[in-house]
């Protein structure tokens, strides 16, 4: 059995968001799952080929971009040249559109789109649903900046940076403990009272998942002397899990699920808070909006994940073990 065989043999039997790469002695072999979850991109240099998960990498080597890996294809590079092969049958497209709104990097093409373009698009159709009077438009860094971009645009309210990130502490909502992730905020922005004392300031971010490091911000901001605080959210709430590669809360953790709009504004301690609707994120991405995966926004898989979900994080930390 070749090794590409047994590959097929193997992701044969799984369900779900699966991208692949296998390298042995002397081919290289890429997978994508048939409902498309997760990117994969090939590229090449010179006569070696390059498989990658983002755009942004190819740039970083002066590769080129030949073309996204195909859900649901076997890509194999070997002694006789390259081939693909499509062995499993086909399946519902569902491109997780976290990636657009927060995962991936806004230098990159993803399912064919600029990150960049379609995050700045969220920001405007952002501005135009969910308006605020206000001096100044603050994104949240660095997730926040092509929508803040997009809303400033649109309202014609100002873009000022009055959170300043360092560069050096990583992602806070990813945190496991509540300690960690509050010490993270503290460390990660500061704020520029220059711009935000005294000032109607509209805060644009990616999310609000557990809305502690939203509830964070906000004081902060305060604290700065801005004499209003409303947040801006280009995306709708997060009510839901993702089981297909994001490490988003239980669903008992996560803000959305649990509160209103109303309860969620009163925990944050901002004036006012609105998110982007389904609807007018799908029309951000464009054509093919419909292959998009949406469950944590709506709580509908594409694939069944198990009904009772603290048997199925049981199972995967054991089998982790």
């Amino acid at each position: 059995m070749t090794p590409e065989q047994a590959l097929v043999e193997s992701i044969s039997q799984a369900q779900g968001a699966f991208s692949i790469v296998v390298l042995t002695k002397d081919r290289l072999i890429a997978a994508r799952d048939p409902h498309g979850f997760r990117p994969l991109t090939l590229g090449r240099l010179g006569d070696a080929y390059i498989v990658t998960s983002e755009t942004c990498a190819l740039d970083l080597i002066d590769a080129e971009w030949v073309r996204d890996i195909e859900p649901g294809e076997v890509f194999i590079v070997g002694p006789e040249g390259t081939k693909s092969i499509h062995p499993f049958p086909p399946a519902q497209l569902a491109h997780c559109v976290f990636e657009h709104v927060y995962f991936a990097r806004p230098d990159s093409y993803v399912f064919g789109k600029s990150v960049n373009e379609v995050r700045t698009e969220l920001g405007r159709r952002l501005a135009q649903e969910q308006p605020a009077d206000a001096d100044v438009v603050v994104p949240v860094p660095d997730s926040g900046v092509c929508a803040a971009t997009g809303f400033a645009e649109m309202s014609g309210v100002p873009l000022q940076m009055g959170l300043i990130r360092n560069h050096y502490v990583g992602r806070t909502f990813i945190e496991p403990h509540q300690s960690i992730r509050h010490f993270g905020v503290r460390v990660k922005l500061n704020p520029v009272k220059s711009i935000l004392q005294g000032r109607r300031v509209v805060l644009v971010d990616d999310s609000i998942v557990r809305g502690t490091t939203s509830r964070k911000i906000v004081r902060m901001v305060r604290a700065a002397g801005a004499s209003e605080v409303h947040m801006r959210i280009s995306c709708p709430p997060t009510v839901s899990p993702c089981f297909y590669g994001v490490d988003t809360p239980q669903k008992s953790e996560l803000i959305g699920a649990t509160h209103s709009i109303e309860e969620i504004r009163q925990f944050i301690g901002a004036d006012s808070v609105g998110y982007l609707s389904l609807e007018g994120m799908l029309d951000a991405v464009g054509p093919g909006k419909r292959s998009y995966c949406t469950s944590c926004y709506t709580g509908r898989y594409p694939v069944a994940v198990p009904s009772n979900q603290s048997n199925y994080l049981q199972l995967a930390l054991k089998e982790v073990e």
